[in-house]
């Protein structure tokens, strides 16, 4: 559950978190894209394999100035209000349906309380987010690495994108509903509260399935070459790529992104879901 406000019907409350979802994607876009595009030219194009994120950043500028930094934006511009928005209303619409049966019930040695039903509405969102961001992020790193793309390639990526965001759900989910649950004085506190909380619980998720970002950014980059498999390229990254730490390169402007982007948005999307109740639609 990533709201406090009273529920209403499981139907009602996915199509309200799917309105207010929207404002988080845009405000997430808006807010984060720059750092994103520093961190997939980390990732995944060739002359950045080495250089530092600032170096990277002052490139970028030096040669393609702020529009540079927002290349690519406009698949997730127009995708990213639909995805998020529909990861959030997914996750609720689950969460409110399993209200009274089985899934309400706390998983055992799980730490405070953790329910079934806050794993099941991850899982539920992760294939529908994945399943519409695989595309969106397909072109979106092209026009980040300066390649053209190609509609019947849109779906390159698919496995690893629903692995990695299966991870990262399923711990933002899990943080953001625990918060809410044990530590509601932080989570009711107004703007500083929802942005630590997203900011922190999007970040963890992150540090969780970072590799695998790396690895997707490689594959829909087509950084080297196509016909290797994921095993491959994790050995490659590791032996060339400085170790094991190799799997973790474009961490900085990735967290610092995921801070500012998904704190920003959390709070964006709070204020809504309190005018809702406000204007007497939860009703």
């Amino acid at each position: 559950m990533t709201h406090s406000e009273k529920r209403s019907h499981w139907v009602r409350e996915g199509l309200l978190a799917t309105g207010a979802g929207v404002l988080y994607g845009l405000t997430s876009v808006v807010v984060g894209h720059p750092l994103d595009t520093i961190k997939t030219k980390m990732q995944a194009q060739a002359g950045f394999e080495k250089t530092s994120m600032t170096k990277s950043f002052v490139q970028v500028l030096k040669t393609q100035g702020i529009r540079g930094l927002y290349r690519g934006c406009l698949p997730p511009m127009m995708g990213s209000g639909i995805y998020r928005s529909l990861q959030f209303s997914v996750f609720e619409s689950t969460y409110s349906f399993c209200e009274g049966t089985w899934a309400c019930n706390a998983i055992p040695l799980a730490p405070g309380g953790l329910q079934y039903r806050v794993l099941l509405g991850a899982a539920a969102s992760s294939v529908v987010r994945a399943s519409i961001e695989t595309p969106l992020e397909y072109v979106k790193i092209r026009g980040q690495t300066g390649q053209t793309w190609r509609l019947l390639e849109a779906f390159d990526g698919l496995k690893i994108t629903l692995m990695r965001t299966a991870g990262l759900m399923t711990t933002y989910f899990v943080i953001v509903d625990y918060t809410r649950r044990n530590h509601k004085d932080v989570f009711n506190r107004p703007l500083l509260g929802p942005f630590l909380i997203s900011g922190c619980a999007a970040t963890m998720g992150w540090w969780v399935v970072w590799p695998l970002e790396l690895l997707k950014s490689q594959v829909q980059g087509k950084y080297g070459s196509v016909d290797l498999t994921l095993s491959q390229r994790i050995a490659i990254v590791v032996r060339e790529r400085g170790g094991f730490l190799g799997l973790y390169r474009g961490i900085m402007p990735g967290t610092i992104r995921s801070l500012l982007a998904n704190g920003s948005s959390f709070v964006v999307m709070t204020f809504a879901q309190r005018k809702i109740t406000e204007l007497g639609l939860r009703e």
